[in-house]
């Protein structure tokens, strides 16, 4: 069901957070929240749609496997395209409302499905990032103490600069243990959420059964996640709504009360009928913090 409600969506919005109480709050963002910041969404209708661009098999491990170098050239450049990046208004407003909700006694859960950084720079910190982190990069060795399931490594410890002048098998990064290729720390579309214990599958799904409303904000409804914790929202019958200039279809599954707008534009709005800091504060008030 799609709405604009003869009037604001933030307004709509507003009425249902406004019953929560101090109940536990859930919002899920996919690409879409970060389309505002210069981020291509991966399957959106913008036009420079990753997916649109490029093929679906670069992020595997089948690809990895295949052609370790192809993967990681076109990582890289996707890596400094998010470090350029810098949080929109959407990203300080949740930041700011989970702070809002958190005085009145409630937990609000951003379950993240981008990789990027901008919600830490935000602010957020009840953050579950399910999908992995641009920032960080493991060996593909399974087992390995920087590998899955456990381990990881910054991407700032790793000398990349060698294999960004000369891509090739023999300036590949490496793991510093055991000298395996290393890979990115995200879920490739043939691994599972359960394969490494960073992407918190276990609490995402937990947030999702304690949750009283659901918020999506950005996302197609196109991966596992979506569908897991709409399915659990619409079998616990809470409030769920999605922010989407372009509504997806498949939301209408979960009985998802679309608000047709874009989230730079509704979540400050939200902030500012629940009483929560002028959206223009949020950047200020994340620098004061950290």
């Amino acid at each position: 069901m799609s709405e604009t409600a003869g009037g604001r969506p933030a307004a709509l919005l507003a009425a249902a957070w406004s019953d929560l109480g101090d109940s536990p709050a859930l919002v899920v963002t996919g690409a879409g929240i970060s389309l505002a910041s210069g981020i291509s969404t991966f399957r959106g209708s913008d036009p420079g749609a990753i997916w649109e661009a490029s093929d679906m098999e670069l992020a595997t491990v089948d690809y990895f496997e295949r052609d370790p170098v192809g993967q990681w050239r076109w990582y890289l450049e996707r890596f400094r395209r998010l470090d350029d990046a810098e949080p929109n208004p959407a990203h300080y407003a949740l930041a700011d409302l989970e702070r809002l909700h958190a005085a009145g006694g409630g937990e609000l859960t951003v379950v993240t499905q981008n990789i990027d950084l901008l919600h830490e720079r935000a602010g957020s910190r009840r953050l579950i990032k399910v999908h992995g982190s641009s920032d960080r990069v493991r060996c593909s060795r399974v087992g390995c103490r920087h590998g899955a399931p456990a381990g990881s490594l910054p991407r700032t410890e790793v000398d990349l600069e060698r294999f960004r002048r000369s891509p090739a098998q023999d300036t590949l990064p490496r793991c510093p243990l055991c000298a395996a290729p290393l890979r990115a720390h995200v879920l490739f579309f043939d691994e599972y959420y359960q394969e490494h214990v960073d992407y918190r599958f276990g609490d995402a799904m937990a947030a999702a059964e304690r949750a009283a409303l659901v918020l999506f904000a950005g996302t197609s409804f196109s991966v596992g996640i979506t569908d897991l914790i709409g399915r659990a929202a619409r079998r616990r019958r809470v409030p769920v709504f999605s922010i989407d200039p372009n509504p997806a279809p498949q939301a209408r599954v979960y009985g998802v009360r679309t608000l047709a707008a874009r989230a730079e534009e509704v979540l400050p709005e939200l902030l500012a009928v629940l009483g929560g800091p002028a959206a223009s504060s949020g950047r200020d008030q994340t620098q004061e913090e950290s």
